[in-house]
């Protein structure tokens, strides 16, 4: 792609309008800020343009957008559409309630999101003119992925494996990260994809696609694997290198606005169940089942990746790399020495991975290796508030509220959660991913029962 280059080193990445919308800024390769949009507008995986984070990041960097070097989207809204449109023709006649509520959106928006994005950075600032944007570039979504988890992490050389829903056509990669570069190896394409089958699974137990995965995991240990044996020889053919086929039969996610049917419900006992009612053990022994069957192809594709590159080393990027108890597996049974897993694992990372494609892909800059530290800083890349600034908000909004010492602090507090009240502790930069890392965390006493209640 031609394009004219500046001077400057600041690059900002952006992912946004499916879900997990964030941004990322870099000066030379190193991360100065990364927020999720979700944290200013408290919209939990608000899937809008980021223009709180993209705000954030230009401020904590003191910069505007006119000294970009470059802005990158994390992923090919016109591969996507390729991919949406060869997909419902392959179902045909089936799908086309799918379809027509699809299309408006598509022909509305995003086939025109080079446009529509400029449109929202030059709202960003009054006065601001679309000819002083710098150039928009744009990664594959699973390019986002791999760079997101190669170039921060402490290797030199490491493999590195992607597994997500879906991005453009890829659903799992492989890549082989060495110095600068991450060298595509090969992929699997939708409709046959893990992360959508653990979806399906997160649906039919009545979570939310894309939000309640992580309580699927997080039901698994109450249950027994009383399915794992019906989605092999049903759901999924596994073969011994990981790879893999799903029989589209039991799915309606191509042809449908539900993730299964009606043939996926004879398999498992009955319907799927309504969200917010109760759980029962049916629920629980399929959380545990589709997670035994997450980690076995999971562990198959490792051992594949190791063999096939000899490398040390892994890294691993994309939504199902937040599943920790497969992650978990994978660090003691795997052939790897060690693992390193992009913290914003998901669809929030692209725009970091998307920022280090274009500063170390696109612009061939070299990479220094962090060996001694943590090149993402422990996660904490987003905004921090002084104790002044904190008591003039609470003053603002005549809030009560009383300053302690560390030490008055910390024995408060200590009181409060033995007393089963609930506390909100915020403290320094805010991180960025999905996890809780002491930064912006609930804390709870968990010897209480009254503390595992909704």
């Amino acid at each position: 792609m031609m394009t004219e280059k500046r001077s400057s080193n600041w690059i900002l990445g952006i992912s946004a309008f499916y879900h997990d919308s964030a941004a990322c800024l870099l000066q030379a390769g190193r991360i100065i800020a990364a927020a999720q949009e979700e944290r200013f507008t408290r919209k939990k995986h608000d899937p809008g343009f980021p223009r709180n984070a993209v705000q954030y990041c230009l401020r904590e960097g003191k910069v505007s957008l006119s000294d970009l070097s470059y802005i990158v989207f994390y992923d090919k809204p016109l591969v996507k559409f390729e991919r949406l449109l060869e997909t419902y023709l392959a179902f045909a006649p089936r799908g086309i309630t799918s379809f027509l509520a699809a299309m408006p959106v598509w022909l509305k928006e995003k086939l025109l999101l080079k446009d529509l994005l400029k449109k929202e950075l030059v709202g960003l600032y009054e006065g601001f003119k679309k000819s002083e944007l710098p150039p928009l570039l744009f990664t594959e979504h699973h390019e986002s992925h791999a760079a997101s988890a190669f170039y921060p992490s402490p290797f030199e050389r490491a493999a590195v494996l992607c597994v997500d829903g879906v991005g453009e056509w890829a659903t799992t990669s492989a890549w082989l990260g060495e110095g600068n570069r991450v060298t595509p190896l090969w992929e699997i394409t939708f409709p046959h994809s893990l992360g959508l089958l653990y979806s399906a699974f997160t649906y039919f137990t009545g979570f939310k696609v894309n939000s309640g995965e992580y309580k699927v995991m997080g039901l698994a240990p109450y249950g027994r694997p009383k399915y794992v044996k019906t989605i092999f020889e049903n759901l999924i053919e596994l073969k011994s290198d990981g790879t893999f086929r799903l029989d589209m039969e039991f799915f309606n996610y191509c042809t449908g606005l539900t993730m299964t049917n009606g043939k996926f419900d004879s398999l498992f006992d009955g319907p799927l169940r309504k969200p917010e009612s109760p759980l029962t053990q049916r629920e629980m022994d399929l959380a545990r089942s589709i997670q035994e069957v997450t980690e076995e192809v999971m562990l198959r594709l490792g051992r594949t990746l190791h063999r096939e590159t000899n490398a040390e080393n892994l890294c691993l990027a994309g939504g199902v790399a937040l599943n920790c108890v497969a992650n978990g597996r994978i660090l003691r049974e795997g052939p790897f020495k060690r693992i390193w897993i992009q913290p914003a694992a998901g669809d929030a990372g692209g725009a970091l991975g998307a920022a280090l494609a274009g500063w170390h892909l696109f612009e061939n800059k070299p990479r220094k290796v962090c060996t001694s530290g943590d090149d993402m800083r422990g996660s904490y890349l987003g905004p921090s508030f002084s104790n002044e600034e904190i008591e003039q908000f609470l003053k603002e909004k005549n809030a009560p509220y009383v300053r302690l010492s560390d030490e008055e602090l910390f024995a408060r507090i200590a009181d409060e959660m033995a007393s089963e009240k609930v506390i909100g502790w915020l403290q320094g930069r805010m991180e960025f991913g999905t996890r809780a890392l002491g930064r912006r965390s609930i804390l709870g006493d968990a010897r209480r029962p009254k503390m595992h209640e909704p």
